[in-house]
């Protein structure tokens, strides 16, 4: 049976230059044999919180268009791969699984992290990587790291419910290492 690893790209990284051909390298050294990457909103989903902040919309209306923001990231790393990996449309994503038992909540509780964490849990992958700008303290609590703002707070409760093994890299760092 073919191994499923869900891999988050965050955010924060698409101001690298190497992340394409880091990412493709980086899947190349991987054992899984499918591959879903979510991309977070990053400095797009930023504007979509500062456009939330100054005009107040519904929080649910800011939301959603934070994740259409994720979809435009999405086509960035679709432009990166060939057939090596599927970029999970987030939208349609969530949009499907609106009415399905443990369906996320549509505010600022919940981020590009809860939601790889949701694809990876609705998949049954057997892993989810994350791969973030940042090291994660070892043995920290997921409500910890949130606090710190990590991960997002619904993060902790969809990886525990769902029994996740999760991998934290610090991407920055190893695309760094690549230049």
């Amino acid at each position: 049976m073919d191994e499923l690893t869900v891999v988050k790209v965050g955010g924060s990284l698409f101001d690298h230059p190497a992340l394409g051909p880091g990412l493709r390298r980086w899947l190349a050294e991987q054992t899984s044999s499918r591959y879903i990457i979510v991309a977070g909103g990053g400095a797009a989903a930023d504007v979509i919180r500062s456009y939330h902040r100054t005009h107040q919309p519904p929080e649910s209306l800011s939301h959603w268009l934070a994740i259409r923001m994720m979809d435009i990231n999405g086509e960035l790393l679709r432009h990166f791969f060939t057939d090596s990996a599927e970029v999970v449309a987030v939208s349609r994503f969530c949009t499907e699984d609106e009415d399905k038992p443990s369906a996320l909540s549509h505010d600022w509780c919940v981020t590009s992290d809860a939601i790889a964490a949701r694809i990876a849990e609705v998949h049954q992958a057997a892993r989810l990587v994350v791969l973030k700008s940042v090291d994660l303290p070892e043995s920290i609590a997921w409500e910890k790291a949130a606090e710190r703002g990590l991960v997002d707070q619904a993060f902790g409760e969809v990886v525990t419910r769902a029994n996740l093994k999760v991998e934290w890299i610090n991407f920055r760092s190893y695309l760094d290492g690549f230049c």
